[in-house]
C-alpha cells in the first residue's frame, strides 16, 4: 500500500511539473522600475479605476512566480511588520485615537504568525480509470475593506494571504486609519519592488469614501471580494453578485463555572478583554459565572488588578459610553457611542467620576444579563459580571449575549463534557478553554493569525487557502497504474 501510494504521488508531481513548464516563467527582477505608473505613487492611486488597474497588471506577474518567490514577498511583509512595529504602532494610534500602543506594536510583531506559502499545495487521487490532479488557483484581483480597529495589521495579514496564493488587493481602509494604511501599504511595494521587481502588487486609493468601496464591489476586474468591519459593509458587499468573504461582527461571552481554577482565570480573562482595549472582535466582552463561583471569581479578579465598579459607577458610565432611544435604558433601544470606544481605563474611569490605581488595565462590575454592556459588542475596557444560577443558565445566557454570530465563545472550566457541551451549543468559529481569547490566533496558544475572521460566510481564520480556487486536471488512462 504504501509503495502505490508513493507511485501515484511521483507520477502526480511528474503532472504536475510537466504543466507548470507551459506556464509563463517568473520575470526577472528590475534594476530600476518606476515607482510611479498611472498616476499612483507605489500602490497609492487617485481613482479606483487606476487602483484596481494596476492590481490587475501586477497580478500577472504576482501568479507567474514560484512559490518561493512569493515566499519572498511574504517574508518582506513579516519583516516589515517586526522591524517598523513601534513606527507603524504609533501612527496609527495617533491617526486613529483607539487602543494601546503597546497592544498595537504586539499585533504588527505578531503578523510572524500569519500563514502564507508554507499552506499551498496539490492533492491528486488515482483509481482504475486514471489520475485526477487537484490545484489551487487564484483569483485575481481582491477587493479587501480595512477596519479602524486593526488597519495596518489587518492588511499585512491580508496582504500575505492574497499574495502567497498568487492574487493582488486593493485595499479600501477605514477614512480614520487610511493614511498609516496608505505608508504600510507603500512601504511593502516598495521592498517587492526592489527583490522581486514587481510594482503595485497591492493597492490602495488616496482618499477611501463610501462612493468608493461601492465602486471597487462592482468593478469588473474585482474577481473576489472580503470585507472587515460591521454588519452594514459586510451587507454592502454581498449585494454585487460578488464572492465575498465577510469578517462580521461578535460580542464573545465568557462562562465560569465552579471547577475553575479562579486565579487562572482572572488573569487569562484580563489579558484578553484589556487586549488594545477590548478592540479584538474575538476579546471577552461579558462574564457568565455561577452563583457557587461567583464571589470567588470576583475576588480573584480583583487580585489580579482589576478595578470593580460599583452600581453607581457602572450607571454613570452606562450613561456616558450609550445612547438610549426614547430615553430608555433597555438594551434593546442602547446604541454604544464612539466616545469611549477603544479608550484607556483612565478615560472610562473619568466618566464613571471615580479613581483607578495607575497602570489599572480593566474595570468590571456587576449587571443584569439584560444591560447594554453585556447585549453591545461595546469595545471598551469595561467587562460586565453576570451571576448566574448554574452552568445551564449560564449557557442559555451566552447563547442570547452571542446573538448568533458565530464568532468566539470562551469558558474556564475543568469539567470536559461541559466544555464539550458549550462547544456544541454555541458553534462558534473559535472556542476557546482555560485560556485567553488571543490562544486562538498563535499569541501563546496553538493557534494561527489573520485579523479576518470570516463568520458571517464560514471560511474562518483566513489563509491563503481562502483566497484560492480549486482547480482540478483529469488525465485518463494513458496514466492508469493498477
Amino acid at each position: 500500500m504504501q509503495d502505490r501510494e508513493k507511485m501515484i504521488a511521483e507520477i502526480a508531481n511528474e503532472v504536475v511539473a510537466r504543466l507548470r513548464l507551459h506556464l509563463p516563467q517568473p520575470l526577472p527582477p528590475a534594476r530600476e522600475v518606476r515607482s510611479q505608473q498611472d498616476g499612483g505613487q507605489d500602490g497609492v492611486f487617485d481613482t479606483v479605476d487606476d487602483a484596481v488597474n494596476a492590481a490587475h497588471a501586477a497580478q500577472k506577474k504576482i501568479a507567474a512566480l514560484s512559490l518561493g518567490d512569493r515566499g519572498r514577498i511574504v517574508e518582506i511583509i513579516r519583516r516589515i511588520c517586526a522591524t517598523r512595529a513601534p513606527e507603524l504602532a504609533r501612527m496609527e494610534l495617533d491617526e486613529t485615537k483607539v487602543g494601546r500602543l503597546d497592544h498595537k506594536i504586539v499585533k504588527l510583531e505578531n503578523v510572524r504568525y500569519v500563514l502564507g506559502v508554507e499552506t499551498m499545495r496539490s492533492d491528486a487521487r488515482s483509481d482504475a480509470s486514471g489520475l485526477c490532479v487537484i490545484e489551487r488557483a487564484p483569483w485575481g484581483v481582491v477587493g479587501m475593506v480595512l477596519p479602524v480597529t486593526h488597519s495596518v495589521p489587518t492588511m499585512a495579514s491580508n496582504a500575505i494571504n492574497v499574495l502567497a496564493a498568487g492574487n493582488s488587493a486593493v485595499f479600501a481602509p477605514h477614512p480614520s486609519g487610511c493614511k498609516v494604511a496608505a505608508y504600510a501599504l507603500q512601504t511593502f511595494n516598495r521592498e517587492i519592488q526592489r527583490e522581486l521587481g514587481i510594482a503595485n502588487a497591492i493597492t490602495t486609493i488616496r482618499e477611501p469614501s463610501i462612493e468608493a468601496a461601492e465602486e471597487l464591489f462592482q468593478h469588473p476586474k474585482v474577481a473576489l471580494l472580503c470585507v472587515t468591519g460591521g454588519p452594514g459593509v459586510v451587507a454592502a458587499a454581498t449585494k454585487h453578485g460578488k464572492r465575498v468573504i465577510a469578517g462580521g461582527p461578535g460580542n464573545p461571552p465568557v462562562v465560569v463555572d465552579e471547577t475553575a481554577d479562579f486565579d487562572a482565570a482572572a488573569k487569562a480573562i484580563i489579558a484578553g478583554a484589556a487586549y488594545d482595549n477590548n478592540l479584538l472582535c474575538i476579546g471577552e466582552k461579558e462574564v457568565f459565572v455561577v452563583e457557587a463561583a461567583a464571589n470567588a471569581f470576583i475576588s480573584a479578579m480583583k487580585k489580579a488588578g482589576a478595578h470593580q465598579l460599583d452600581a453607581s459607577a457602572i450607571e454613570r458610565l452606562s450613561k456616558a459610553a450609550f445612547t438610549f432611544e426614547g430615553g430608555g435604558k433597555g438594551c434593546a433601544r442602547a446604541h454604544v457611542k464612539k466616545d469611549l470606544v477603544g479608550k484607556d481605563v483612565a478615560v472610562l474611569a473619568a466618566a464613571a467620576r471615580i479613581t483607578v490605581p495607575a497602570g489599572t488595565e480593566l474595570l468590571f462590575g456587576e449587571t443584569d444579563a439584560d444591560h447594554p454592556f453585556v447585549q453591545e459588542e461595546q469595545m471598551m475596557p469595561f467587562l460586565p459580571v453576570v451571576r448566574v444560577r448554574d452552568f445551564d443558565a449560564a449557557l442559555a445566557a451566552a447563547l442570547v449575549a452571542e446573538h448568533n454570530y458565530r464568532h468566539t465563545a470562551i469558558i474556564h472550566s475543568r469539567q470536559m463534557e461541559r466544555v464539550s457541551e458549550m462547544a456544541r451549543v454555541m458553534n462558534t468559529t473559535l472556542f476557546i478553554n482555560n485560556a485567553p481569547s488571543f490562544a486562538a490566533l498563535g499569541s501563546d496558544g496553538p493557534g494561527y493569525l489573520s485579523y479576518t475572521i470570516a463568520t458571517p460566510t464560514g471560511e474562518g481564520i483566513t489563509t491563503p487557502l481562502t483566497f484560492t480556487r480549486e482547480r482540478q486536471l483529469t488525465v485518463g488512462k494513458a496514466l492508469r497504474i493498477i
